[in-house]
């Protein structure tokens, strides 16, 4: 063979580029088909296996999926106890500080920024924590609690909301503050009332009468009520060892804010594709416009009678019936449980002014810098308007340009469609954060967006809006 001849080293070239591929393309995960459509959408309402035989067979379970879902969490995040200096939540708990979602080796966060969303896609580049996140048991789903919730409800009311199949994932420190402060719009002037307490069954009316009228207290009653819900009810079809009572509304949204409770939507089938739900602040209601997992409904009435109705029996009546579903009155009922909700406000930020920007006067010259960030280069101003920094509209982020459709422990990841601009006042005080709870810290939220929106922000840029951020 000559080797002098030119078309021999193209030749050869070619071949080395396509053994690159090869090697390249090997690498990448395999795709996963899609669940095939047709299976039931309906939960089994005729059980025929004994409670004694679930109970067995699922604790015997939870040590293998507990370890499949801290396996994933390790794999995506540094979820060290890592605490920023001087910078609290209202009640004092530390705020996590720094980017925790974990790099694909060999990359840097400015490298990632200055590629396409293809060529991010093709080479397997898109950070595994910006990803959706999977329920702990994403199969099985349901209702789940932290472990600071659980044991403050067994010694105040004596029921017990520990699951014998699952525990909840993420750790304390990287949770808001337990129990939460409450504000009152219509009471700015006593500021934080919760005394420093859960507000449950046991002790809401010694807290509020006198602050509420009849009306709004009987509201707060009923929010703090347990009713039957899927996994905690009174059938041999639950995930509580003993019959239980429920579920009440406040045990998710403690305090009218969140503990981080998680569930998967009601509303999207098949269950691969049920997105987890990190719960939202109820604080601020009174100014938002749309509710629910895929905000379909239009006022906190509804939201409040169609939790009870669906959300609570993952959207499945037929077995709401069986196991106790709660039929709220909306003339009297819902309208008293949504008008203690509109009450629940904002926690103060000292630093905003009345059209919720920063007082020069008062402000930080990076958290100054970092507003004129949000509201220009880094375009979170475009959904985020002040003074809630919500523009009560829905936005496709359309992150899926970003990776292949894959499954990842029961979840199909692929496109999440249209999100709620959820307001950023108080932002600080309720991580973790995007619906599914998947990004951990503000560092994290601004390098998701950064990426997602192809702002190119450099890192003082991006540190100067974390700042901002802390001061909503």
């Amino acid at each position: 063979m000559n080797l002098s001849k030119p078309g021999y080293w193209t030749l050869l070239m070619a071949s080395a580029a396509l053994a690159s591929l090869t090697i390249a393309y090997a690498q990448q995960p395999p795709v996963a088909a899609p669940p095939q459509r047709g299976a039931t959408s309906y939960a089994p309402v005729d059980i025929k296996e004994p409670f004694a035989t679930t109970l067995a067979r699922m604790k015997a379970a939870q040590p293998e999926i507990q370890k499949r879902q801290a396996d994933l969490l390790a794999e995506r995040y540094d979820l060290a106890n890592r605490a920023a200096s001087g910078v609290t939540m209202t009640r004092g708990k530390p705020v996590q500080e720094g980017v925790r979602v974990k790099l694909p080796t060999g990359t840097t966060w400015d490298q990632l920024a200055n590629f396409s969303p293809t060529e991010i896609r093709d080479r397997n580049l898109f950070p595994k924590g910006f990803l959706p996140l999977p329920h702990p048991n994403h199969a099985e789903g349901g209702m789940l609690f932290p472990k600071f919730e659980i044991e403050e409800l067994k010694k105040q009311e004596a029921r017990d909301l520990t699951r014998f199949d699952l525990e909840f994932d993420l750790p304390d420190h990287v949770l808001p503050e337990f129990p939460a402060p409450i504000f009152l719009t219509t009471r700015p002037d006593l500021g934080d009332v919760s005394q420093g307490k859960l507000v449950t069954i046991d002790n809401y009316y010694e807290l509020f009468n006198g602050i509420l009228n009849p009306k709004q207290i009987e509201g707060l009653r009923l929010l703090v009520t347990p009713f039957p819900q899927q996994q905690f009810n009174q059938t041999e079809d639950r995930r509580s060892e003993k019959a239980s009572r429920g579920v009440a509304c406040l045990d998710c949204h403690a305090n009218g804010h969140t503990n981080a409770a998680t569930h998967l939507v009601g509303d999207i089938r098949p269950q691969e594709f049920r997105h987890r739900i990190d719960t939202p602040p109820l604080r601020g209601v009174n100014i938002q416009r749309l509710f629910g997992s895929q905000r379909a409904l239009k006022t906190v009435e509804d939201f409040t009678e169609f939790e009870q109705r669906a959300a609570y029996f993952d959207g499945d009546p037929v077995i709401a019936t069986k196991k106790g579903v709660n039929i709220l009155e909306r003339g009297s009922q819902v309208h008293f449980m949504g008008e203690f909700q509109s009450l629940l406000d904002f926690p103060p930020a000292p630093k905003l002014n009345v059209l919720g920007k920063l007082d020069p006067a008062k402000a930080s010259a990076a958290e100054l810098r970092g507003q004129d960030i949000f509201f220009g280069k880094g375009q979170c101003g475009t959904c985020h308007v002040a003074p809630f920094y919500t523009d009560n509209l829905m936005h496709n982020l359309q992150a899926e340009r970003f990776f292949k459709p894959v499954m990842i422990n029961g979840r199909f990841a692929t496109a999440d469609g249209p999100i709620k601009t959820f307001p950023l006042r108080g932002i600080k005080d309720s991580p973790p954060y995007l619906h599914d709870g998947r990004l951990l810290t503000l560092e994290d939220t601004v390098e998701f967006f950064n990426l997602v929106l192809g702002t190119k922000l450099t890192t003082p840029e991006k540190q100067d809006l974390v700042q901002f951020l802390r001061a909503l």
